[in-house]
């Protein structure tokens, strides 16, 4: 809940602020895009400050008082070894989407377009689903911790059914209002019609995705950040980038080539995944 509040109060502060330092309304300068990343920084600083000022005065379940501020070193060399895990899952993914915009920026300017517009609204919609899935990273230590993987397992199995009817629900409103979804941000035909068919091909993953994040992050709850890293390495970098670019190129089938290909790589991560998830290694984690 300290982090949701926090998260409220850094991005209420940059939704008022971007549109008064862009423009230059009331008191403030105008400042044009350098105008939004002030807003931003700004947001983000108080949601720290907050931050820091909620754990010191003890209002959170995290209390961080007195001798609790002290450097320890064993502590951090430990932090940084789990980290390193999540540091490379992050950049494995996040590359993997500059290669497939590469793609996608070689057939113009209005199929760019479409496209960012069409991921923009999928990361939008799936943002409860990922605090579903962080969620079950919490679960999962806890009941580990408290030395119970079966409460740790059925946590896993609960939050995956739930993200699955959720993402479900998301799946049928892209099929039926995509074209309406992405008409709300542009008025030209083409950016349009390819935002629609992104919208509409990548969803059907989304079954595939609403597991593969609850298991992956099944596994980093567990301790074992580096079984997701090399799934993500396996799936985007080794299946997902190739396959991308041969169905696009190789096969022309444009940029419908790159939606079935994001669509191929989620439903590899996720079987995986779960075929590692059921042989229970990650019960047996100790970070």
């Amino acid at each position: 809940a300290l982090a949701m509040r926090a998260l409220c109060l850094g991005n209420a502060i940059n939704i008022v602020l971007d549109p008064l330092l862009i423009f230059g309304w009331w008191i403030f300068p105008e400042m044009g895009l350098t105008g939004a990343a002030v807003a931003t920084l700004t947001g983000r600083s108080v949601a720290v400050v907050y931050q820091l000022w909620a754990l010191r005065a003890g209002k959170s379940r995290v209390k961080l008082q007195g001798g609790a501020w002290r450097f320890d070193l064993v502590a951090m060399l430990r932090l940084l070894r789990v980290s390193v895990g999540g540091i490379g899952q992050f950049l494995v993914a996040t590359s993997s989407w500059v290669f497939l915009m590469r793609v996608m920026a070689t057939y113009g300017s209005s199929t760019l377009a479409g496209y960012t517009i069409g991921i923009r609204i999928l990361i939008f919609t799936i943002l409860p689903a990922w605090g579903l899935s962080n969620a079950v990273a919490t679960l999962v230590g806890q009941n580990l911790g408290a030395g119970k993987p079966e409460r740790a397992e059925r946590s896993v199995w609960l939050a995956g059914w739930f993200n699955m009817g959720f993402m479900a629900m998301v799946m049928v409103v892209f099929l039926i209002w995509s074209r309406s979804l992405v008409s709300f941000f542009t008025s030209e035909a083409a950016v349009i019609e390819i935002g629609a068919n992104c919208l509409r091909v990548v969803s059907y993953g989304y079954i595939f995705y609403a597991w593969g994040m609850v298991l992956t992050n099944a596994f980093n709850g567990a301790g074992d950040t580096m079984t997701p890293t090399w799934l993500n390495l396996i799936c985007f970098w080794m299946v997902q980038i190739p396959l991308a670019w041969i169905l696009a190129k190789n096969l022309e089938m444009g940029p419908k080539g790159v939606f079935w290909a994001v669509i191929c790589a989620d439903g590899l991560l996720a079987v995986l995944a779960l075929w590692l998830f059921l042989r229970g290694k990650w019960k047996t984690m100790e970070v």
